[in-house]
């Protein structure tokens, strides 16, 4: 039988597995491989130089001494020993970083959630209420904290004399331990303006027939919410707590300049600023890599700080994908 009556299949075989047609596959593999290298090469340099180098850097000076002008000299675990045991003020930035993380995030997510559902109901003016509601996000930090500082001074600020005025105990709040870190999540909540923007889109996505079908069932309100708006904005919920997280692992600004208007030390010229007014409670993990870093020298201890503060921002993250289903509902 002629090679010309035989089946396709049979007489490409042999040219396929020829060493010829092996050297062809074999390079098309390459050029392939080649051109999705060069498709993924800016996003594989953007990685290489802002992430895996500097974690690398970061890991490595963590067992060094090194402040930025000698070279840097082997320590081993001096600068883990230093921070975790003989540094008094890492355990409560470590602790007021935890709870902005958890408490500071809740609010943020609850408050955006319940206002943006809010607007979606209003039938007339809702674009001036939307408008209201996102300007506060718009306001630089720094004019926002000094903003709060003076509205919650305790001696003059108007918030506490309409307090008085009501009968209400008035806190010190940025001038108080145990009232800073609230003062802090109000500065946050009243800043909500972007998730009600993201929390809003994704409300009037919910289709409105599945709304008609549980009314037309007797389902409350509260049914709905459970059964119709949770499961179909959970990845949005999920969106918002995992960026609030991260967001809250970095929290700089707000309560440092919230701790030096308080205590009246604005850090000029010659003057020395220990962060954490009053009493270590704004201090924050972020202050902490600042402060060991460029204020001390100390680049070897806040290279150690800076990596407990990755791993707890990759433990929480991971945690809540990992749990979104019991977290925010599931919607299968």
């Amino acid at each position: 039988m002629s090679t010309d009556t035989l089946p396709a299949k049979e007489a490409a075989a042999p040219v396929a597995s020829s060493p010829g047609g092996r050297n062809t596959l074999r390079s098309r593999r390459r050029r392939n491989a080649l051109l999705t290298l060069a498709f993924m090469s800016p996003w594989l340099i953007g990685f290489g130089l802002f992430f895996a180098y500097p974690l690398v850097s970061t890991l490595y000076f963590s067992f060094m001494k090194y402040d930025g002008l000698n070279p840097p000299t082997w320590r081993g675990v001096d600068n883990w020993t230093y921070v975790f045991g003989d540094f008094p003020q890492f355990w409560p930035a470590l602790r007021n970083t935890l709870w902005l993380g958890v408490v500071m995030v809740a609010c943020r997510v609850l408050f955006g959630l319940g206002v943006g559902m809010l607007i979606t109901k209003i039938k007339n003016g809702a674009g001036v209420y939307r408008t209201l509601f996102y300007l506060p996000y718009l306001a630089p930090p720094v004019a926002a904290t000094l903003a709060f500082v003076f509205l919650l001074n305790p001696g003059t600020g108007p918030v506490n004399s309409v307090l008085e005025a009501v009968g209400v105990p008035a806190p010190s709040w940025f001038n108080d331990a145990s009232w800073s870190k609230p003062a802090l999540t109000v500065l946050a909540v009243w800043g909500v303006g972007d998730l009600m923007v993201i929390f809003m889109a994704a409300l009037l996505d919910v289709p409105k027939e599945q709304y008609e079908a549980a009314e037309l069932d007797g389902a409350s309100p509260w049914q709905r919410f459970r059964f119709i708006t949770l499961p179909n904005i959970s990845p949005i919920v999920l969106f918002a707590v995992v960026t609030g997280v991260i967001g809250a692992m970095q929290y700089y600004t707000q309560p440092i300049v919230a701790a030096k208007v308080a205590s009246g030390k604005m850090g000029g010229s010659g003057e020395v600023f220990v962060p954490g007014y009053p009493d270590d409670s704004t201090l924050t993990l972020p202050q902490l890599v600042y402060s060991l870093g460029f204020s001390q020298f100390n680049y070897g201890a806040a290279c150690v700080v800076a990596l407990v503060l990755f791993a707890f921002s990759m433990a929480f993250t991971a945690l809540l994908m990992r749990r979104r289903g019991g977290l925010i509902g599931s919607g299968d």
